[in-house]
């Protein structure tokens, strides 16, 4: 067997076209004799180097090179599986955050890429927000747009496969287009709290107040979700929440509510009459929202009195912080009317009250009247509204205006007006001079003070903790006075209130903790003694009040005036109880001792009315007077006959039936009832 090469060129390596194979040969170009000899099989024509010898299967061909067959190259399966090992699943997430999505491809060879589709397109992952790595397709801050069905992609050589379908569903929490505010409105005012929302799934909607329940039967949910407050009240203020929630979140927003109340006049003040030198004290209790500011002016005065006020120029004048006037060495000049006026933004409202300065016969009175003006205006007075010539020896006029009269008498009782003049204009101020015998019996008189206990000293502070303060006292030696059985204690501090707060009674030593007080606060004590709750009775049991014959003022009022034949220190007013004959009593207090009558009004007409009166101090209660009665005057009725029916007696009659009207609604006896009838005009029924 020949030792010669065999070459296959069929067994060339495949080559692309244009590519050159590069090789080694020994052989010379054109070296015919030392080349092979000439194949019996075609040849394939080689360019470039080889690694085998050279041959030209033809004179004019180019070279070729014989090469050995190389080995046969390995064989390769490709496989993509059918089935996934992961799909995706369903993810619900809230709009703003994460969403992400696993899955792992089938099996398959070569190892299968994993890309993903939505709603049958393509996802780009160009989106900053989206990352696809490692099987996992992960959105970040998710939108209402990203929702939607995805499929997991598997991709190889031999093909794609999809995963089953998995849906991403993006929520939106619940957020406000329209929030409650806050408001202020006016006491019995109607209130509207907006909140509207926006949500996916549609958000629920509810209402709470941060203070408590809601006002009972004055508050409405609107379709609009929105909360109604009717007849709204100082007790409604605080803060309202609108609370929305659905599956995937949950938002608030709150408006607060301040109701301000106009001013009232709780405690009015009473007239009084006092003598010269003496101290009066007008009370005025005031409350509203906000608190309001309460001064007192001089009924034709243009000076305001302030609390907290610098003394006028007299000094006699002060209002206190809870609203009383106290007018100290009083003077004939001070009778007048003194109105107190309280003002807020709410509004406003005033009272007044008159004093009348009596003086004793045989004293003498001055009559003040200081003005100032540019020229000096000329003084002249009035009495009663007739001019005072000043041909009475008893009367003066001082250089600085001052109207005096010496050895009083009743009859210079009467209403002094300062007339003052100038080429400017003029101005008047009157003042109201009442001279009584001091026996008089329809002057109240001052309680003595050695009837009432002496007051405690000073009392000292003996020990203070966050919330409490310890005081101790002396009691007063003075004897002679009511005996002190008991203490009662009073605090004040800007910061808890405007007013004395009675923070303990019943006190029965001389040494007392009061606690509950607010901490970081500065507070004023004062320790007032008590008296013997059995002489409080004793004495008060003893007063006689007597009912006087009412008057009729008109068909719905009566003017009802008593007497007393024993006063009492002990007596704080009165309470007047009437009633219809045989109905249930009812009450009007009278809160004044010196007081003698008072008016009942809104009485039903034509109605008999028993009435009786009895004294009282704080909790105890003295005698019943007699009880009196009166009839209110009659009136038509108000209302006509009710269910009124008609029944055919027979061929020539009729029964007519009804029912009176309401009680309320007589105004009196009602005597007959007329029926009419086309023919007959009436007919009287009784």
């Amino acid at each position: 067997m020949s030792d010669r090469p065999v070459t296959f060129f069929s067994a060339l390596a495949p080559h692309r076209r244009q590519q050159g194979v590069s090789g080694e040969c020994g052989g010379q170009n054109g070296g015919k004799d030392q080349g092979p000899p000439e194949p019996t099989a075609s040849e394939r024509r080689v360019t470039g180097h080889c690694g085998g010898p050279f041959t030209r299967p033809h004179a004019n061909s180019d070279l070729g090179c014989i090469t050995p067959p190389p080995s046969p190259p390995p064989l390769r399966v490709m496989v993509l599986r059918d089935d996934f090992r992961q799909t995706p699943s369903d993810v619900v997430v809230a709009a703003g955050e994460p969403a992400v999505m696993e899955c792992i491809p089938p099996r398959g060879h070569p190892e299968p890429t994993i890309s993903w589709k939505r709603n049958n397109i393509r996802v780009n992952d160009r989106d900053e927000r989206i990352t696809m790595r490692g099987g996992k397709l992960m959105i970040s801050n998710s939108r209402k747009s990203d929702a939607g069905m995805y499929v997991c992609v598997g991709t190889n050589m031999v093909g794609e496969k999809d995963s089953d379908p998995a849906e991403l569903v993006v929520f939106e929490r619940p957020v406000f287009t329209r929030q409650p505010v806050n408001q202020v409105v006016l006491a019995d005012d109607t209130v509207d709290f907006f909140c509207e929302v926006h949500g996916d799934p549609t958000p629920t909607v509810r209402w709470r107040r941060e203070e408590g329940e809601l006002p009972r039967a004055r508050f409405e949910i609107r379709s609009d979700n929105s909360l109604r407050l009717t007849q709204v009240r100082g007790e409604d203020e605080g803060t309202y929440t609108c609370v929305s929630e659905n599956s995937v979140g949950k938002a608030e927003s709150s408006g607060t509510l301040q109701v301000h109340v106009p001013p009232q006049i709780v405690v009015r003040p009473r007239d009084q009459i006092t003598a010269p030198s003496r101290t009066v004290t007008f009370l005025c209790g005031t409350k509203g929202n906000p608190p309001p500011a309460v001064f007192w002016q001089k009924e034709g005065s243009q000076i305001l009195l302030f609390p907290i006020q610098e003394p006028s120029q007299s000094g006699r004048f002060s209002v206190s912080l809870s609203g009383e006037l106290t007018i100290t060495d009083v003077q004939v000049e001070d009778s007048g009317y003194y109105i107190c006026q309280a003002i807020s933004v709410a509004g406003s409202i005033l009272t007044k009250a008159l004093l009348e300065v009596e003086s004793v016969p045989g004293s003498t009175a001055q009559l003040h009247c200081h003005i100032l003006g540019n020229p000096i205006p000329s003084i002249q007075w009035e009495k009663d509204g007739q001019r005072i010539l000043g041909n009475d020896g008893r009367i003066s006029l001082m250089d600085n205006g001052t109207f005096q009269i010496t050895n009083l008498q009743e009859t210079d009782s009467g209403v002094y007006t300062c007339l003052a003049s100038s080429s400017s204009g003029e101005t008047s101020w009157s003042g109201v001079l009442t001279v009584k015998e001091s026996a008089d019996p329809s002057v109240a008189q001052a309680t003595e003070p050695f009837q009432l206990p002496g007051p405690p000293h000073k009392p000292i502070v003996t020990d203070v903790s966050k919330n409490s303060v310890s005081l101790t006292w002396q009691p007063n030696a003075h004897e002679g006075g009511a005996a002190v059985t008991s203490y009662i204690i009073e605090a004040f501090s800007q910061s808890a209130g405007s007013t004395w707060q009675t923070v303990a009674d019943m006190v029965k030593m001389e040494t007392h903790t009061i606690t509950g007080l607010l901490p970081n606060t500065i507070y004023l004590f004062i320790v007032r003694a008590g008296v013997d709750h059995r002489q409080v009775q004793r004495e008060l049991g003893e007063v006689a009040v007597q009912l006087q014959e009412p008057v009729t003022l008109t068909t719905a009022s009566i003017r009802v005036s008593w007497t007393v034949d024993r006063q009492s220190q002990y007596v704080q007013g009165y309470r007047l109880f009437y009633r219809p004959s045989g109905g249930s009593w009812l009450l009007q207090d009278i809160n004044s001792p010196s007081e003698r009558f008072t008016v009942l009004s809104s009485l039903l007409k034509g109605t008999e009315y028993e009435m009786k009166i009895r004294p009282y101090f704080d909790e105890f209660q003295g005698k019943d007077s007699r009880t009196l009665l009166v009839r209110t005057p009659e009136e038509v009725p108000g209302a006509p006959p009710r269910a009124v029916t008609v029944k055919l007696g027979n061929s020539s009659s009729v029964s007519v039936s009804w029912e009176p009207p309401p009680s309320e609604m007589r105004n009196g006896i009602i005597q007959e009832y007329r029926v009419n009838t086309p023919r007959q005009r009436h007919g009287a029924v009784t």
